[in-house]
């Protein structure tokens, strides 16, 4: 994979930019502590083989763009109790930054409007690039993503616990043990990695770049976000939701309120679902429709 560095907001972002260079555009957005190249290759041929233009990159604090070593490591756990008991957060950086920082890639490149895909905090960060800089999206495809309403069911505990107990050093092998158990936490019943698929790129994005640090400081800034519930009324996009009947990160009922909430408020949004999908990106080819309404 050919990636290149653009000077965004002050700090580098590292990206791939693939297909044609007239075709449409799409911003792919990637989730929480997620490099680049975990959105699959196959997903990123499929969509530049239909006629599309796809912008992959590494958001701020991961894989290779800047990271923010000097705004130290939160305790997570601590933020994520004052969040519910009403105290305020503060992160090092913003959900709404790291939607600048993909306008600004999008400004580096010459590329005036998108359609914009976000997957988990992506589609977090999709939300805000497409409420606050509505002139600039084509559509907005949030993939298992959340309104971030406190009221709804959250993650249940296996899924926590990984997100609670992510390493901050040690053995590489035990470090890339905890990787791949905690995507076999939330891969897909119905949609199975092997293990030397699954191997193979925990280990790629362990030498491209570990750096929990950096997740860390991400999981903060999805903390002191809060309710975007009042952001999406400014959404004027079609937008598609999808979502896995078996998310135990993000629970299906996230993905239902959010559509919902669309609809609500006049906005053209469709929600489809997948059978057996977890917290996870399918291959194109291998993904089935359960479900769309």
């Amino acid at each position: 994979m050919k990636t290149e560095q653009a000077t965004v907001n002050g700090i580098n972002i590292t990206y791939e930019d693939k297909g044609p260079r007239n075709a449409p555009v799409i911003l792919l957005v990637m989730g929480h502590g997620g490099h680049l190249t975990l959105w699959p290759d196959e997903f990123a041929d499929a969509l530049n083989e239909r006629g599309f233009r796809t912008i992959r990159y590494d958001n701020r604090d991961v894989g290779l763009s800047t990271r923010f070593d000097a705004a130290g490591v939160p305790n997570v756990k601590w933020m994520i109790v004052k969040s519910v008991i009403g105290l305020p957060v503060r992160p090092a950086y913003t959900l709404a930054d790291m939607a600048a920082d993909g306008i600004g890639l999008l400004d580096h490149l010459g590329v005036q409007r998108a359609h914009v895909v976000g997957v988990s905090m992506g589609g977090m960060i999709a939300q805000h690039i497409a409420a606050r800089y509505p002139d600039r999206v084509l559509s907005l495809t949030s993939v298992m993503s959340t309104t971030g309403t406190r009221r709804l069911p959250r993650a249940q505990k296996e899924a926590m616990r990984v997100l609670a107990n992510r390493p901050m050093n040690g053995d590489k092998e035990a470090l890339i043990a905890y990787s791949v158990g905690a995507a076999r936490v939330i891969g897909s019943p119905g949609y199975p990695s092997t293990e030397e698929r699954l191997q193979r790129r925990v280990r790629a994005d362990f030498e491209r770049g570990w750096y929990p640090q950096g997740v860390a400081r991400q999981m903060a800034a999805i903390v002191a976000d809060g309710d975007r519930r009042p952001l999406l009324k400014d959404i004027k996009a079609p937008t598609l939701v999808i979502h896995g009947a078996m998310d135990y990160r993000v629970p299906a009922a996230q993905g239902l309120a959010y559509s919902n909430t669309l609809k609500s408020r006049d906005v053209p949004a469709r929600l489809v679902w997948f059978p057996d999908e977890n917290h996870w990106i399918l291959k194109p080819r291998n993904s089935r429709l359960w479900y769309s309404e």
